[in-house]
């Protein structure tokens, strides 16, 4: 008898290790626990839009994962843009499938009709006055304007021609909000040029002798087909329409991609891209003709033919020598304000100043104006009224920042800040805005010299947002408002001028955001929106901000999660550490304290935490500081760096008895799957590793990766060191390789995942490989969500957890 059972024992094991095997075999999708699949198909928190008057909002119904169906269909891949050839769009969009305007006052809905059944909605803006709202619509093959009345919600198509949506805004409102202009298909263009089957010749590219670095882009044209096709979809037409219909084309076809009128409404800024394309750069470097047109489409003023860009220098600070950054004045009718590259763009140039900044009113015909002359990098403006701008600049090798109160009229200038922008406990924040007479974004100014500055408010404790009120004179800030545990509050939008009551987020660890009108004065505040937690069965997870040292005395910090019920001390669990490195120049700002304990635990479809939900403990964020102060380079010392602050980050889980040493995994997106490779080739700190999405051999991105600057050929010790591709055959830990077939992030091409793979499969280590069909570098197609959650429950099940051992 014994014997029978132990022989029935056997049969059936043999029986499960076949089953198991043959699914593992199957190459269809799989679903992940129930536990987890009901996360990824929980409710999505709707967004929120505020009128310009402050008195209504959009709640904006957010769609959930789409289908691979979706993913699936059609697409070009063009001068580094994906096109939906059906519908003349951006593939891969997200968009809104309901819109319901609400009054802040009475709480009143009114939901939009009169939209197509099934109707994908995105681009959606008030109008200045906001009396309507427009908004660009996707039904079937056509994408079409709509606008619709914020009194009553009834919308309405407003043109007939469908819009080209490809690249850049499909629209822009007029300033009086009688109108708009708007981007769209040429009528009667034809079928789009069809591939020859014969060649008429070699693909040749030559270079004569001149330095033309570039980073590994991808998707981008390879052949006249490419060009042609190229042409064909993105051309369009330039229209004005009224809220009757009434259609005005202005201008010439060509590639558009910007056409922005003033805030007075009487110019257009346009920018028309035009040959030569380039086969090593993407669109947004190929030559751009840049010129102001009149209402009727003369061209009054050509500011610049930007150039085809392939020769710009390699480094965070460069850019195209010459002209550049165009744009209109927010505060005035019509005027262009621009900046000029003094070093020919080569941030490595030892000059005075890098940039000056210019400003140009109409009619235009008279010489630009010089407002200002920069030390460091331009980086951007914002204009309050004709006396007051402020003006910023940036050095990305000392991580330094500075900002420029500029008076427009004048050109009087003083320096207001000078700060180590990665320093977050000391950033002042920013500058509030509201919208003016021309509906156009510009700084609210109390009493003619101080700013509104709201910001995160980061501190030891965390993140705790503020509202100052910074004296452009003293440069001295004063406090207004600042959030309190344990809440997680921040300031969205100002509904007095003079600060004491505005729009706030607020939220909690139960609490998901919800929008509120507080009041200083008397510290009250009423509540606009009541949106549900979206997963109640994760109410009660455990949440705790940490900090701990690194052992060369760096402070590291990160989110620890437990499950639902599962409190600290309640006994060890599999535990996920999720991670991605950051690059620092100084130790005083690698130590601080990132993020909130009081924040939403939002969990996403592609979240680590969403492992807590099948039993997992999650270390989230956990701070991987790489650090290279003076003259040292941060990545100088990376794979030391790194496997300290792993080797800490498991040292305290163990200590705090969330885990136990066997039973902890290390993951990560992007680069922070080339963390996770390299943690797993330096060091035996974690069982298993999972790596979505990553970039493996640094030799095959020569020309800079991440914040590392130095080519291949001036370091190639450095990329070496720092690839896992060629330190393969140290893993002995297993390996879970996820990667999007279509990745599109520059550096991370599918080819990455496929060739460490192979690295690792020829020196006998235990790993996988999943490449996720019509996937890009983030996973959208409700299937690949679901898979890639299955590998990876599957993946820490085999190797992470140990059911019953210390």
């Amino acid at each position: 008898m014994k014997n029978k059972i132990h022989y029935l024992i056997n049969q059936i094991t043999t029986l499960t290790i076949f089953i198991f095997s043959a699914l593992l075999a199957d190459d269809r999708y799989k679903m992940p626990p129930k536990a987890i699949a009901d996360l990824v198909d929980a409710p999505v928190t709707p967004s929120v839009s505020i009128s310009p008057n402050k008195k209504q909002i959009l709640i904006l119904e957010r769609s959930s994962l789409p289908s691979i169906e979706e993913l699936s269909q059609p697409e070009l891949r063009l001068g580094g843009l994906r096109i939906n050839p059906a519908n003349n769009g951006r593939s891969r969009t997200s968009y809104y499938i309901g819109v319901i305007i609400q009054d802040i006052k009475t709480g009143r809905q009114t939901k939009i009709k009169g939209l197509p059944k099934g109707a994908r909605i995105s681009n959606i803006s008030w109008s200045p006055d906001g009396k309507y709202i427009a908004m660009v619509v996707t039904s079937g093959n056509k994408i079409n304007l709509y606008t619709a009345i914020t009194r009553n919600g009834k919308a309405k198509k407003l043109l007939n021609s469908p819009l080209n949506a490809i690249y850049g805004s499909p629209y822009y409102w007029l300033s009086d909000s009688k109108g708009l202009i708007a981007k769209i298909i040429l009528d009667h263009r034809g079928d789009p040029p069809k591939a020859s089957t014969v060649p008429k010749g070699p693909v040749v590219q030559e270079n004569a002798g001149n330095k033309a670095p570039a980073r590994t882009y991808q998707d981008l044209l390879s052949n006249a087909h490419d060009e042609a096709l190229f042409e064909y979809y993105m051309t369009a037409q330039i229209v004005r329409v009224s809220h009757k219909g009434k259609v005005v084309q202005i201008g010439k076809p060509g590639i558009i991609r910007r056409a922005e009128p003033s805030p007075d409404g009487n110019f257009i800024l346009m920018e028309t891209i035009h040959r030569p394309f380039s086969y090593l750069v993407t669109v947004y470097r190929f030559p751009t003709l840049i010129e102001i047109l009149d209402t009727n489409g003369k061209s009054v003023h050509i500011l610049r033919d930007m150039p085809l860009a392939e020769s710009i220098p390699i480094g965070r600070d460069a850019v195209i020598s010459g002209p550049r950054s165009f744009g209109w004045r927010s505060d005035v009718g019509a005027s262009i304000y621009y900046a000029d590259a003094l070093d020919g763009g080569d941030p490595k140039k030892d000059v005075q100043f890098r940039d000056e900044v210019f400003t140009l009113p109409a009619p235009f015909t008279g010489k630009a104006k010089s407002i200002l002359k920069l030390e460091l990098r331009f980086s951007g403006v914002r204009w309050g009224d004709n006396k007051n701008a402020l003006v910023s600049a940036r050095e990305w090798v000392q991580r330094r920042s500075t900002s420029w109160h500029v008076n427009p009229s004048t050109s009087a200038t003083r320096k207001i800040i000078d700060r180590i922008y990665e320093d977050r406990y000391n950033d002042p924040g920013t500058p509030v805005t509201t919208l003016n007479k021309y509906g156009r974004s510009v700084m609210i100014i109390k009493d003619e010299t101080k700013l509104l500055m709201i910001g995160n408010g980061a501190s030891p404790e965390g993140d705790l947002p503020f509202l100052d009120e910074f004296d452009l004179i003293s440069k001295t800030s004063k406090r207004l408002w600042r959030c309190e545990a344990p809440y997680y509050e921040r300031v969205i939008s100002m509904i007095s001028q003079d600060g004491k009551t505005f729009i706030t987020s607020r939220e909690s660890k139960d609490e998901p955001g919800n929008y509120y009108i507080r009041s200083v004065e008397d510290n009250s505040f009423k509540s606009i929106t009541q949106f549900e937690h979206p997963y109640p069965q994760m109410k009660g997870v455990y949440k705790e901000m940490l900090t701990y040292k690194r052992s060369d005395g760096v402070d590291l910090s990160a989110t620890l999660y437990l499950p639902p019920g599962h409190e600290l001390g309640d006994g060890p669990l599999p535990l996920l550490v999720w991670a991605y490195p950051r690059e620092f120049k100084t130790l005083r700002a690698a130590s601080q304290v990132v993020g909130s304990p009081y924040r939403f635990s939002r969990i996403s479809p592609t979240s680590p935490l969403i492992m807590l939900s099948y039993g997992y403990a999650v270390l989230s964020g956990a701070t991987m500081p790489i650090i290279g102060e003076g003259t040292q380079e941060p990545n100088d010392n990376y794979v030391k760096q790194l496997v300290a602050s792993a080797q800490a980050a498991a040292d305290i889980m163990v200590n705090k008895g969330v885990t136990t040493r066997n039973q902890i995994a290390i993951g990560g997106h992007s680069y922070g799957a080339f963390m996770t490779a390299n943690l797993l080739a330096h060091s035996d700190i974690f069982q298993a590793g999972i790596a979505r999405s990553g970039a493996y051999n640094r030799s095959l991105t020569p020309f800079g990766f991440q914040s590392e600057q130095r080519t291949f050929w001036e370091a190639p010790e450095i990329y070496f060191a720092m690839s896992p591709f060629m330190h393969a055959q140290k893993v002995n830990e297993p390996i879970l390789l996820i990667h999007g077939e279509a990745d599109n992030n520059s550096g991370t091409f599918p080819v990455q995942s496929k060739r460490y793979y192979h690295a690792l499969k020829g020196h006998g280590a235990t790993a996988k490989l999943v490449m996720l069909p019509h996937e890009s570098h983030g996973y959208r197609a409700r299937e690949s969500v679901m898979h890639m959650l299955w590998e990876t429950a599957n993946w820490l099940d085999t190797y992470v957890k140990k059911e019953g051992k210390d």
